[in-house]
């Protein structure tokens, strides 16, 4: 049990936040298939990111952790090796989804498992692509979920055109993996852009890969050229809670450093300055394709949006933290084709209408893919649960800090992505 107290006199000063989750994971993946060794520094060290090492280190690779800084000894693009253990992917999505792509086209046999959640989340998804590529992959319950073996006899995987049904940057960079070892170009076509982290990262190791609005091409490799570091920005997931936190707070003004501003990331920025936020982006720079800046953030009063469609992909994770502020607005917030969030680490759609409430009754509900926010109305201290879902029990401590308290009955969930976040708080 963990009790958050409400905030009197808002927040002040600097906060520097943690590795970007979803770039850490790609920096020791890709790093792994190059070919000498990479320093990665700000890195996530995370549990989900730390289930990335663990199986990576399974395959093969040498793999130092010092500090904040990590050190991936390269293999080369066909050096990984058949594991003698089954891989874990704990609770991370991530993980698995981006291993199974990049498994898919070797030479060995891998099994991989998961924590309960995530025996329970959708895998069809990337399986039916790198299927089509000619991957041999096995599952649980008719190759949906966990337990899944993958076995390649050696035969290359064909190169494809694939029409994604859902922008989802997991399933787009596991297909990305498996076409650089494929015979022939791959291309894809997504609905709506999604976070292209790893196509920029791939790019600066010297993997061909061609991007246009909603298509990227990918050429087979014949190697990976390792640049000598890797800096990771800090993640705007992560931030977002104080982004919110300090917006909704009279006589706010914080400073979050170093934190990654890739414009497929930024929705919550352009979301939150749509219902009136005062956000500044200052001291932009760049390292490995990847930009990152401060953010100057001052209170301000907020008025109800309405959003979805393109705009879903660049702000999914932020989604909980984005119906925090939106209860705080003037109106009403409807936001649309959030229907990906039931699939997360609970059912975060029906997590959110059911605690939230508890803290401000009748002002959050849902349909199968939508979700409603009433603002303005009065909140009370509550008892919540947070589903074991990391991105809930933060959404819900920014929500008590504001409010008038919420008492959480699981903290120790946030070390999925951002193990500080209550000595920051």
């Amino acid at each position: 049990m963990k009790k958050i107290l409400p905030i009197q006199n808002g927040l002040r000063g600097e906060i520097k936040i943690p590795g970007d989750k979803s770039i850490s994971h790609r920096a020791i993946m890709i790093s792994s298939l190059g070919n000498s060794e990479v320093e990665i520094e700000n890195f996530l060290l995370g549990a989900d990111c730390l289930s990335t090492i663990d199986c990576m280190k399974k395959l093969g690779v040498e793999i130092k952790i010092d500090g904040e800084k990590i050190f991936v000894k390269g293999r080369g693009l066909f050096g990984l090796c058949e594991p003698t253990e089954i891989l874990d992917a704990g609770n991370s999505g991530t993980t698995l989804r981006l291993l199974l792509g990049l498994t898919a086209p070797q030479n060995f046999f891998v099994t991989f498992t998961g924590d309960k959640s995530l025996t329970q989340r959708p895998m069809a998804r990337v399986i039916k692509p790198l299927t089509e590529m000619g991957a041999k992959i096995f599952g649980r319950n008719e190759n949906k979920n966990l337990p899944i073996s993958v076995l390649n006899s050696g035969k290359k995987l064909r190169g494809i055109f694939y029409q994604m049904p859902v922008a989802s940057a997991q399933v787009k960079s596991a297909i990305i993996f498996s076409a650089l070892f494929a015979d022939s170009s791959t291309k894809i076509i997504e609905p709506y852009p999604s976070r292209n982290h790893t196509e920029k990262m791939l790019k600066s190791f010297g993997a061909k890969i061609e991007t246009s609005g909603n298509e990227i091409k990918i050429f087979p490799a014949e190697n990976l050229i390792a640049p000598k570091k890797i800096i990771v920005p800090g993640d705007i997931s992560s931030a977002a809670y104080w982004i919110v936190l300090a917006t909704i707070l009279k006589n706010s003004e914080v400073i979050i450093k170093n934190v990654g501003i890739n414009e497929t990331r930024t929705g919550i920025l352009d979301i939150l300055k749509k219902m009136g936020a005062k956000i500044e982006i200052l001291n932009q720079r760049e390292s490995g394709g990847e930009i990152s800046a401060d953010l100057k953030i001052i209170s301000s009063k907020l008025h109800g949006t309405k959003f979805g469609g393109e705009m879903i992909p660049r702000l999914i994770d932020e989604i909980p933290a984005l119906t925090v502020a939106a209860a705080f607005a003037e109106g009403e917030t409807v936001i649309h084709d959030v229907g990906e969030l039931r699939v997360k680490e609970t059912d975060r759609l029906a997590a959110i209408v059911e605690e939230f409430n508890k803290i401000s009754p009748q002002s959050f509900d849902s349909t199968e893919d939508s979700l409603i926010i009433r603002g303005g109305r009065e909140k009370f201290f509550a008892e919540c649960k947070t589903h074991a879902d990391h991105r809930m029990a933060m959404s819900l401590s920014i929500f008590g800090a504001a409010a008038n308290g919420v008492e959480i009955d699981d903290e120790s969930c946030v070390k999925i992505s951002y193990p500080d976040f209550f000595d920051i708080f």
